[in-house]
């Protein structure tokens, strides 16, 4: 069924579909695949921070109350400011960046949609979903379509795309009613520039709250985009599409920029260690963020089937079983664990 948006743009519904693609953070699979593994698992299968901000108490009034306009204004001007976002645009915040994945492959008729991979399978998944001619392509010179999405940082392998490159593909496809979204989901603890404080008009940047402030189950993210985007996106999530204490404890995390730099720092320096652990077995890391590592190595299966024995779920990749990503340790016994189960040669931080 096609119907037109508020904004002009058509749009076509489709049935979900209720397979996809696999993900981090699956311990049920990690148990089944292998079940005499020791307990507890140590879960490195994700890019989430291990260690997260600190919850500390909320009001009840958050759990009792509906959100009002003002709560949610309140966290949109702290992630604005968080992101560094030009005063043109607008934040829109929802209970996840994957909702905001899934929502908006559904504002336009079908498109061809070049997405910049191998990445994060969901972006394919919903465009494919939504009746789009999806095309996967490892460079943005081979981006022959109507809307490009890329991931920068990259997942898995941490590649970054310049400021210019990303400006010059949005005004590409400005004449011709083309988008260009951006999904900066670990961007926060990175040196790579955002595209957020100079949007273009015919782009959308959507960041992660829960992979940062490590708080994924509180289902927080954003989109930057100019004000006809983002009030058509208001309009399909609908009103209170923020659970109260998401909106809370999001407000606070964001406007703590000290907590901020200091787990930057930190997550840096886990991520050099975890390099230089898994250097004899794998060799150099491929790439990869503060929060995760990515390594390709023809050892790689035999690598994750010696940590999955161990009860250590790490990420492997049906296109590339060389591929292995590692999230980060969350505490000195699991590094302590990870590094007798690595082997020779390897030694955890003190």
């Amino acid at each position: 069924m096609t119907r037109t948006t508020t904004s002009g743009r058509p749009s076509r519904t489709m049935s979900h579909n209720q397979t996809g693609p696999a993900h981090g953070g699956d311990l049920a699979a990690a148990r089944a695949l292998f079940p005499d593994a020791p307990e507890p698992w140590i879960d490195l299968s994700t890019g989430i921070n291990p260690v997260p901000y600190p919850v500390g108490e909320l009001p009840l009034s958050v759990f009792h109350r509906l959100p009002s306009p003002a709560d949610q204004e309140a966290l949109e001007a702290a992630a604005r400011s968080a992101y560094g976002a030009s005063e043109t645009s607008q934040v829109v915040a929802a209970p996840g960046t994957q909702a905001l994945i899934e929502l908006l492959p559904r504002l336009w008729t079908a498109k061809r949609v070049a997405i910049l991979g191998p990445t994060y399978a969901e972006h394919a998944h919903a465009w494919r979903k939504a009746g789009h001619d999806v095309v996967e392509v490892t460079r943005l010179s081979e981006a022959d379509a109507e809307i490009v999405v890329v991931v920068n940082p990259n997942n898995p392998d941490g590649r970054v795309i310049d400021r210019p490159s990303l400006l010059a593909e949005a005004a590409a496809r400005a004449g011709e009613g083309g988008w260009l979204v951006v999904d900066e989901a670990f961007a926060d603890f990175e040196p790579a520039e955002s595209l957020a404080p100079v949007l273009p008009p015919n782009a959308v940047v959507l960041r992660s709250f829960g992979k940062t402030y490590g708080l994924a189950g509180i289902r927080l993210g954003f989109a930057i985009a100019k004000p006809d985007m983002a009030a058509e996106l208001r309009a399909r999530m609908g009103p209170w599409a923020v659970a109260g204490p998401a909106i809370e404890l999001g407000r606070r995390a964001l406007s703590d920029r000290d907590w901020l730099a200091d787990a930057a720092s930190a997550r840096a320096a886990d991520a050099d260690w975890l390099d230089a652990l898994l250097h004899p077995v794998l060799g150099s890391a491929l790439g990869g963020t503060r929060l995760f590592r990515c390594y390709r190595s023809p050892a790689a299966p035999a690598v994750f089937d010696r940590l999955g024995r161990a009860g250590i779920w790490v990420r492997r990749f049906e296109h590339d079983r060389e591929l292995l990503r590692f999230g980060l340790p969350a505490s000195q016994s699991e590094w302590s664990r990870l590094t007798r189960t690595v082997g020779d040669g390897a030694r955890s931080p003190g």
